[in-house]
């Protein structure tokens, strides 16, 4: 698998990232530790959690997995830490005493003395994020944390708080984590400009537009799949909609003409759109996950890549596309 530097850093990750998202919850451990053989066999190394996932079991699992199955400084650790993860007047939110209690935590769930890389789950009103940032500058000097990101942030979060981090020499942030796929094109009008000029590294989540691209939806849920689960079928509905339907379709032509998977047409296309260093894959069985890894032989042509980018290109417009004004424009 080849290999990407994340952001404006020397951190080389792999450029498909393994997610542990149903890790002890849907995916029990030995099928989570064949995932986890067949992702270093093919060259991956990005690991990705969170503190939240199944309750903090999946990084317990992760912690085991990267104890007695494969060596842990063979991968890139990376988890990230929640707003809510806790009861009590320390246990919610972004503030420097809740960061600093949620990563001990997540260390000692993981096994390890360090992360590679800990990501802000999400942007908090409420805290001063220079504030919240003075704790991953801590985490960091601390040597728990390697490198730092964040994960769902717009464009102005993302500026606003890599900036700051830039402008005072403080430990810089590498990564945006942020759904990106052929259903889900938003980031595009604010954060993968801001991402570039910043250099930020974009780590898209659900890169198979929750599952839809795959092209099992078409005639309903599955029973054995997310949308047909009382916990995820809102979370597969909205790209279930005569517009997604159009998108799925160019992605079945696209990987019938090219003999490959649509999985593997729908994670080459994300892979290597501007600003994007590493999809998360997360697959709930080994199968799925063998589907997400052929997408590193895939290299789209240009002819196809076009037709994916049309039928499903964002609405634009102001202020992210400026009008052409014209010199009699300017007069009037």
């Amino acid at each position: 698998m080849k290999q990407r530097h994340l952001g404006r850093s020397g951190l080389v990750v792999s450029r498909l990232a393994l997610g542990t998202m149903t890790w002890g919850r849907d995916t029990d451990e030995d099928d989570a530790a064949a995932q986890l053989i067949a992702f270093r066999e093919a060259g991956g190394t990005l690991v990705d959690t969170a503190d939240v996932y199944a309750d903090g079991e999946s990084e317990r699992v992760v912690g085991r997995l990267l104890s007695d199955v494969v060596p842990r400084d063979e991968v890139v650790l990376a988890t990230k830490a929640n707003g809510v993860t806790g009861p009590g007047p320390m246990g919610r939110g972004t503030s420097r005493g809740h960061l600093l209690s949620a990563l001990d935590a997540s260390l000692e769930r993981l096994g390890t003395d360090h992360v590679d890389l800990w990501q802000l789950h999400d942007w908090d009103p409420v805290t001063p994020w220079e504030e919240t940032m003075a704790a991953l500058d801590t985490a960091v000097s601390s040597g728990r944390v390697r490198y730092a990101g964040v994960s769902n942030f717009c464009g102005w979060q993302l500026a606003a708080t890599a900036s700051w981090q830039s402008a005072l020499r403080r430990a810089p942030l590498l990564s945006n984590q942020v759904e990106y796929s052929l259903l889900q094109r938003g980031i595009e009008r604010e954060v993968v400009p801001a991402a570039m000029e910043l250099g930020v590294g974009l780590l898209p989540w659900s890169p198979l537009g929750r599952g839809v691209l795959t092209g099992k939806y078409r005639n309903g849920a599955p029973a054995d799949s997310r949308g047909a689960t009382e916990h995820f079928k809102g979370f597969v509905a909205p790209y279930l909609d005569e517009r997604a339907s159009h998108v799925v379709d160019a992605v079945l032509t696209a990987a019938d003409g090219l003999g490959v998977s649509p999985v593997a047409v729908a994670l080459a296309w994300v892979r290597d759109r501007p600003g994007v260093v590493a999809p998360v894959v997360g697959a709930r069985t080994s199968a799925q996950l063998q589907a997400s890894l052929a997408a590193e032989q895939v290299e789209l042509p240009p002819e196809i890549r076009s037709a994916l980018d049309d039928v499903s290109a964002p609405q634009l417009g102001y202020p992210e596309r400026m009008p052409r004004w014209s010199s009699e424009d300017l007069e009037d």
